[in-house]
């Protein structure tokens, strides 16, 4: 038996990209609660590389008033569910144009696990060939660009990738590595 089950529900805000839920919830020992649910479909991350650096797309995050280095990622509009290497190869090539000639599946990550039901598949994309990118609106101010993997580091110790999902998908890179 899970230790706190849902009792009700009710979506409190809704757009293309999320909904919000209320659950009203009871904990093992029998007390009630409450929580706050952003439920997001899968969203994939793509770490291209070309054996000796990554790309990686710069953007303004507006929650945070930045701008952010990480690597490509997303999710399809209007809560659609897309198989994760479809979606990862989608948001590779809008993103930064890039068409991988060959995708491997490094792993899952759950995104925010506190407070979402959001999940995220994570492919490192080889065998890469140039294209056009092809941004959404909201994408228009981003830029990319290639880093060698000691800058890529050092950017992640000075603090200047702080993305989450970035890191995750990078440990998720390391450990596969290792494992080979």
């Amino acid at each position: 038996m899970d230790p706190v089950q849902r009792v009700s529900s009710r979506e409190v805000y809704r757009n293309n990209w999320m909904t919000v839920r209320e659950d009203d919830v009871r904990r093992l020992d029998g007390s009630a609660g409450i929580y706050a649910v952003v439920d997001k479909p899968v969203c994939a991350v793509v770490i291209p590389s070309d054996g000796a650096r990554f790309h990686l797309v710069e953007q303004f995050r507006y929650p945070l008033g930045l701008r952010r280095w990480e690597f490509p990622m997303g999710t399809a509009p209007e809560l659609a569910d897309v198989p994760p290497l479809e979606l990862a190869a989608r948001e590779l090539r809008e993103e930064t144009g890039l068409i991988a000639g060959t995708m491997t599946d490094l792993g899952r990550t759950d995104v925010a696990p506190g407070f979402s039901s959001q999940h995220g598949h994570v492919f490192l994309a080889t065998d890469l060939t140039q294209g056009e990118a092809q941004r959404e609106v909201e994408e228009q101010d981003m830029r990319t660009a290639w880093f060698g993997l000691d800058e890529f580091e050092k950017m992640i110790a000075t603090g200047h990738i702080t993305d989450a999902q970035t890191l995750a998908a990078y440990a998720l890179l390391l450990v596969r590595e290792r494992t080979l």
